[in-house]
């Protein structure tokens, strides 16, 4: 159950997610000087979600493939499920998520700000999107629950058979759109991994470049870089460095 740490991590990020813009290009920089990262300690959390461009409304069949994988610390520090998440390089995973217009409290949407938006923002399905993703690698058996926070969509619990349970919570995001058909997104993600004799707890950022093809197909590329916590015994032997590195593939197709 230990590779559930990885993959889980694109259900958290990849279609999860106002948030606070980045410098001019600085996720594109990012993305140029992969492998050679380090924690992005300019990332801070200051907004409650992250908001997609209009052209991500609606239903889409996704398919994901992990073209890279690297432990840079290896063999003395790697991190569990590793070495078992080998099996999906190059495999063809697929899911469908959804986009849809972010739905506001009474109080909010009484407001003079709302009130003079254009257009409501538009925001993941967290909910459908994380279960479906889970399934399409653990299968419907592999995945009992997901629960995210109604008051903090932020923070989720993800329930998994033999009382096992992944917390996960948004600590950091920023984005840039470099023009109208390109939106780039980085988050920072605090995991916690729990069982009945286990405890687990790391940090991972996952960055993502989206193109619009068509008003129909998007293409994506993804990074997700592991980092070992402070509490950690190897923390300050790796400090600000991933001890994991999972590079990704995506292409986005609309389906009715």
């Amino acid at each position: 159950m230990k590779f559930i740490l990885i993959i889980l991590n694109l259900v958290l990020i990849l279609f999860l997610g106002n948030a606070i813009p980045a410098y001019s290009g600085e996720i594109t920089d990012r993305f140029a000087n992969y492998p050679l990262w380090n924690f992005p300690s300019n990332i801070n959390q200051r907004s409650q979600d992250l908001f997609y461009p209009d052209w991500m409304v609606g239903r889409w069949k996704v398919t994901s493939i992990l073209v890279d994988q690297l432990a840079p610390f290896s063999p003395d520090i790697v991190t569990p499920g590793f070495e078992s998440n080998k099996r999906y390089l190059n495999q063809p995973i697929d899911f469908n998520v959804r986009f849809k217009p972010q739905s506001f409290p009474i109080p909010q949407l009484l407001s003079m700000d709302f009130l003079k938006a254009t257009s409501q923002p538009i925001v993941a399905d967290r909910e459908f999107n994380a279960l479906n993703i889970a399934q399409a690698y653990l299968g419907k058996e592999g995945i009992l629950g997901i629960k995210i926070n109604p008051q903090n969509p932020n923070y989720q619990i993800t329930f998994l058979p033999e009382n096992n349970q992944l917390i996960s919570r948004v600590t950091g995001r920023t984005q840039e759109s470099p023009n109208a058909d390109e939106f780039l997104t980085s988050e920072i993600t605090q995991q916690i991994f729990q069982s009945n004799n286990q405890f687990y707890l790391n940090q991972v950022e996952t960055t993502t470049d989206y193109h619009l093809q068509t008003a129909d197909s998007i293409v994506a590329e993804q990074v997700t870089a592991i980092y070992l916590s402070p509490q950690d015994p190897n923390y300050f032997r790796t400090i600000n460095h991933p001890v994991a590195l999972y590079r990704y593939q995506l292409t986005l197709s609309r389906y009715k």
